[in-house]
């Protein structure tokens, strides 16, 4: 899923960069309105997130554009400005939500997450079903998976590791694998990356993180699900 990020402060534009891209999105950058606008009209990203105080156009102008070019895109404004007015104004102008600066991490993550399980519920292509691994139901389409009575939430990366792993089940899947599979071809592959990427998604989806049954450890080879 593409998102376009347009934010003028290179630090904080890095920063939610690297955020959304560790859950899972590609994602398109711009460091002004112009520029937003070109990258929406090239890229046609899933959803945006926009500054509203840049140079040149500011984030109302580029809220306004892209709504009249596509009135279904959700955006979310990420802003200082934080007066009751401003955001009145933000969602008067087509904003799906209204993030304040400064923020916290697990705010965005959230925020993100709901704004993509509406983009999976709208999108005309056909939606994965849901799958199981272990005692795990994922449902690709809410970002979630449930055992019994317990919801885990999960990124759109969490999803295609599960997805990958329980369609390979008693294969072992080299690191390579489950980088093009799971991060993209054009990721450079960094073993340290995957390593704490699945030991934070175990924490989550094993009862027993420390002896796991779906995300096993093949030393020196890669991951596997036994089944």
């Amino acid at each position: 899923m593409r998102v376009l990020l347009a934010e003028d402060d290179d630090l904080t534009r890095q920063g939610l960069a690297e955020v959304l891209e560790e859950e899972g999105y590609e994602v398109v950058q711009a460091a002004n309105g112009a520029a937003a606008l070109d990258c929406f009209a090239a890229q046609r990203p899933d959803f945006v997130c926009l500054d509203i105080m840049m140079p040149g156009r500011n984030g109302y102008d580029v809220c306004r554009a892209i709504r009249d070019a596509d009135p279904d895109i959700p955006i979310i404004f990420i802003s200082a400005k934080s007066e009751e007015i401003d955001k009145v104004v933000g969602f008067e102008i087509g904003a799906d939500d209204f993030i304040v600066k400064p923020f916290g991490v697990r705010e965005v993550v959230a925020r993100i997450r709901a704004v993509t399980r509406r983009c999976l519920a709208a999108s005309p292509a056909p939606r994965k079903g849901t799958f199981e691994i272990a005692d795990l139901t994922v449902n690709p389409s809410e970002l979630r998976a449930t055992r019994g009575e317990t919801t885990i939430e999960l990124s759109l990366r969490d999803v295609s590791i599960l997805n990958l792993l329980s369609r390979n089940v008693g294969k072992v899947l080299d690191r390579n694998t489950i980088f093009n599979h799971c991060w993209g071809e054009d990721y450079f592959p960094n073993s340290r990356t995957l390593d704490q990427h699945i030991s934070q998604l175990r924490k989550r989806v094993e009862l027993d993180p420390k002896s796991p049954r779906i995300i096993r450890t093949v030393h020196g080879a890669g991951y596997r699900y036994e089944g």
